[in-house]
């Protein structure tokens, strides 16, 4: 039986122009080669798969052709091009440093420097997973990592570069690979395929490439078990069932629901992906990522972002023009809401399905008796303007008297006295000559041009201590009405405040900031504002970038002053402080300094009980 070999080592790259996706990094090494300006270190990293490793040998094994191509790829005929294809060159050294991280290895490696090649000019020293090495061997490896033999070259690799000392990257040029992307992959796929006789779906490439994320070697491995799995016909639902991946049938049809608001719809459909074995937060992602491709869909220019096949990019087309901008960005808000919530969430399937009901009403028109179809029961908000304005309006009683609590009750409220017309109980008219040009409402009841027979009612404000009892006082009660509700609301909105009550609010608006504003609410926490007048206060800044931050939050924290404060003139000032200006945070130290200058006997008393700072 033959000896099987997978498709990432089968078809792995031998020469520079075989490298996929990485055109930029492969020119510049061959171009070095060219020139003869080749580097004593060289540090290759990015993600996993992408041709790190595979380019490094590729490297070593031309640097040491003996024959170069005009082309500057290795001949593949010399005596060390044949050593290096057969495994048994000894002029590249391979060291997995996740497994070979100590001290120790490193010496052994320094040892091995010294000597020479036999064959070729170079002896190439490829270090992989080089992060993995510890403190301790990269400071053995310091001192021939900078001064190394001229025929000793290194090639570290990484996935994370952030891992590695700053002194071992200051002595190394960096080469950063980057994912490789769908098309690239896909087209590499289909030659794979040809060379192995498969019959594939273009759209079932697509679907391993995204599953790959930008990954050669997991898009092959992905490939050789796809094609297991099939016996080798790649079909698109083939390639949905083996890696478990949501069909964009699902999404297409979820968006449909939305559009036409249908909640019952949109919740069966979530049953059935659940049914099949799909994870809640699997399925937020996608529906993510499916507002994110009908979004990117909707102008041309950003069209070459949508990484889906040509079957499938028309019908994002069509979907994306009856979607409309608001209702995606609001679609893309409340999943990435609810992908945040599911880590802590205890009940995860209600909260999706929340979000889906959510999802259903976005095209929802906000009209009287519009309701979200599916529902039964449209249950309406409370109309608080309404509300208070009915609440203010003096009623009449059968025997014609105002009801005295309701007039009470105007004295009270916040908003201005702006009362309904009061419709008589009953008017008799013989004809249409006789019908006054007036309904008899407030407005005439306070002007006296009401009608002639009309019973007036008689009105008592227990607050104001007026009576209503003849007709020709009628105008100046209204206005002492009108006058007394102003000096109310105006008194109210302009409550005196101390400096201990401003800093209270100032905390407790940095204590309610959120979490993206961290940095502006530790700023705040840290720093006292000064009162300079009865409604005007200062905040002191020590540099001009930070003033331009917190004028940005001006209005902001003005709304939030005023309202707790209870004072509308509330008005806040940015100022950067003078050189000679300490304006520094206070520390634990510094206040209890302060607080010993205004108690001398403070720092007997901690004394006394042995107290300590924690």
């Amino acid at each position: 039986m033959e000896n099987y070999l997978v498709s990432a080592r089968k078809y792995r790259p031998a020469t520079f122009d075989t490298v996929v996706g990485q055109g930029a990094l492969t020119e510049t090494l061959k171009n070095a080669i060219a020139t003869n300006k080749l580097a004593h270190a060289y540090l290759f990293c990015g993600p996993r798969g992408v041709g790190k490793t595979t380019c490094a040998r590729i490297f070593a094994k031309t640097i040491n052709c003996l024959n170069l191509t005009p082309s500057g790829e290795a001949c593949n005929s010399c005596e060390s091009c044949v050593a290096f294809n057969e495994q048994r060159s000894y002029n590249i050294h391979e060291l997995d440093a996740a497994s070979n991280n100590s001290v120790e290895d490193i010496r052994q490696l320094v040892d091995m420097v010294r000597i020479p090649p036999q064959i070729g000019k170079y002896k190439v020293y490829i270090i992989d997973e080089v992060h993995m090495l510890s403190t301790a061997a990269f400071n053995a490896f310091l001192k021939t990592l900078e001064e190394p033999p001229a025929h000793a070259v290194f090639i570290l690799a990484t996935t994370e570069k952030h891992k590695i000392l700053p002194t071992i990257l200051s002595r190394c040029q960096i080469y950063d690979f980057n994912r490789i992307s769908v098309k690239d992959i896909v087209d590499h796929l289909i030659g794979v395929a040809k060379q192995e006789n498969v019959t594939v779906e273009p759209e079932a490439l697509n679907v391993i490439a995204l599953k790959a994320d930008g990954g050669m070697r997991d898009a092959l491995s992905i490939f050789d078990q796809t094609v297991s799995f099939t016996r080798g016909n790649i079909t698109y639902k083939a390639v949905l069932e083996n890696l478990n991946v949501l069909d964009y049938e699902y999404y297409f049809s979820l968006t449909d629901a939305f559009l036409s608001n249908d909640v019952v719809n949109s919740l069966l459909l979530y049953n059935q992906i659940l049914e099949q074995g799909f994870e809640g937060g699997q399925f937020i992602t996608g529906l993510t990522s499916h507002f994110r491709d009908l979004l990117v869909s909707k102008d041309e220019v950003s069209l070459p972002l949508l990484q889906v096949g040509a079957s499938i990019r028309s019908r994002y087309l069509e979907q994306a023009k009856r979607c409309s901008s608001k209702m995606l960005f609001s679609g893309m808000k409340l999943c990435t809401e609810c992908d945040l919530n599911l880590r802590v969430s205890k009940n995860k399937r209600l909260l999706i399905e929340l979000t889906l009901i959510q999802l259903a009403q976005l095209t929802q028109e906000e009209t009287e008796g519009s309701r979200p179809s599916g529902l039964k029961n449209n249950i309406k908000p409370i109309n608080k303007a309404t509300q208070a304005t009915e609440s203010q309006v003096p009623t009449q009683t059968q025997g014609g008297v105002t009801n005295a609590s309701k007039a009470a009750e105007l004295h009270d409220t916040k908003v201005s006295y702006n009362p309904a017309p009061i419709t008589p109980q009953k008017v008799t008219t013989s004809s249409a000559k006789d019908k006054p040009a007036h309904d008899g409402g407030v407005a005439d009841f306070l002007k006296g041009t009401g009608p002639a027979k009309r019973k007036l009612p008689s009105v008592k404000v227990g607050d104001l201590g007026v009576s209503i009892k003849r007709e020709q006082n009628r105008q100046a009660i209204g206005e002492t009405l009108v006058a007394n509700a102003a000096t109310k609301q105006e008194a109210k909105n302009s409550s005196t405040f101390n400096e201990s009550d401003l800093n209270f609010q100032w905390q407790s608006y940095a204590n309610r900031m959120p979490i993206e504003q961290k940095a502006f609410a530790v700023r705040m926490q840290a720093m006292r504002v000064t009162l300079l007048d009865a409604h005007n206060f200062e905040m002191v800044v020590d540099n001009e970038l930070v003033a331009r931050d917190f004028s940005e939050l001006r209005p902001s924290i003005e709304s939030f002053m005023r309202k707790a404060l209870q004072n509308d003139f509330v008005t806040m000032q940015v100022r950067v402080s003078e050189a000679n200006e300490n304006n520094r945070a206070y520390s634990r130290t510094d206040k209890y300094q302060l607080m010993i200058e205004k108690n001398k006997f403070l720092n007997d008393f901690r004394n006394e009980f042995g107290l300590e700072f924690n």
